[in-house]
């Protein structure tokens, strides 16, 4: 997990699709948007598409928390994003904030979604729908505020059909879903795409 101190996200690019997306993220974060899915394969940009959605939306001047969904323990996951309580298990010598919480007011970015457990995907969903949970080990609600950006390698609705992913989990991510185009190089010229779009 990782908690940013902001700067300017810069993409360097020879693709023309990536300047088209990198324009429609620029729209979709200046409509007050708070739900986005980016999808496309490993090394693509995910991740900086994510932070100019956070740039150019209206919570710029607040915290990005980052969360590599693939790479937390299952046992883990609850604690990582909801926080615990004192005394909660075994080693929770204080009450630590969860991803969640520590993203309130700015954006919570899921990378790597596809690989949420599947017992964490309903209290993913009701923190989605309600906007509120509890800390592992506690009793009261947390509210929070955020924009969630949620991004994948994998073909969620696959995955749905699969079983592997909730599919009411999936329709509550999926309000936008943004495309990463694979790395072109065929192109000569490089754009440089910051806050000059």
């Amino acid at each position: 997990m990782t908690k940013n101190n902001f700067q300017i996200p810069t993409l360097l690019t020879c693709n023309n699709e990536m300047v088209e997306l990198a324009n429609q993220v620029k729209k979709v974060a200046q409509t007050g948007c708070t739900t986005l899915l980016i999808t496309g394969k490993n090394g693509t940009g995910k991740e900086v598409i994510a932070r100019l959605f956070h740039y150019y939306g209206s919570r710029k001047n607040k915290p990005m928390v980052t969360v590599n969904c693939g790479a937390i323990p299952s046992e883990l996951v609850e604690s990582e994003l909801f926080g615990h309580e004192k005394g909660a298990f075994t080693g929770a010598h204080e009450r630590k904030k969860g991803c969640f919480e520590l993203a309130d007011g700015g954006t919570l970015f899921l990378d790597e979604i596809g690989e949420m457990p599947k017992p964490m995907q309903v209290k993913l969903l009701r923190v989605v729908e309600l906007g509120s949970f509890r800390r592992v080990g506690g009793k009261e609600e947390v509210q929070v505020d955020i924009s969630l950006v949620s991004a994948t390698n994998k073909i969620l609705s696959d995955e749905v059909a699969a079983g592997d992913f909730r599919e009411d989990l999936f329709y509550r991510l999926n309000v936008i879903e943004l495309n990463v185009p694979p790395v072109a190089s065929a192109q000569r010229r490089y754009t440089i795409i910051s806050e000059l779009l």
